[in-house]
């Protein structure tokens, strides 16, 4: 019972990679198995890369970004600077995160709840 449910688990997860692969790197040839290899990395600039290509482009980003740690998603946040670029939209996505993730003041005045 354990290992099915170790199997659907990975499935599911490989799933989830297949979607972000078609969501935010259209434009490159990467595999679910260089996702999980920068995952696990001590590489901050690939990471780097992987977190912006999820937070401009995913379809669920809240879902997708949890593939990253803790410790690994406070920093890319922390350090993320924001494109010249689609600014507005990049900054809207990045404090809708923090707001998430880091439970930091939402800054999206159109999106705060009027009392």
């Amino acid at each position: 019972m354990e290992k099915i449910q170790s199997n659907n688990n990975r499935d599911r997860k490989m799933a989830n990679l297949k979607r972000i692969i078609r969501d935010c790197f259209w434009d490159y040839d990467i595999s679910e198995n260089d996702i999980l290899d920068i995952l696990k990395s001590n590489n901050i600039k690939e990471k780097a890369f992987l977190f912006e290509k999820i937070l401009l482009n995913s379809t669920r980003l809240f879902h997708d970004l949890k593939i990253f740690n803790k410790s690994d998603l406070k920093l890319l946040l922390d350090e993320y600077k924001l494109p010249n670029f689609n600014r507005d939209f990049a900054f809207r996505r990045k404090n809708l995160v923090d707001v998430y993730f880091l439970n930091k003041p939402l800054l999206v005045e159109e999106l705060k709840w009027i009392i």
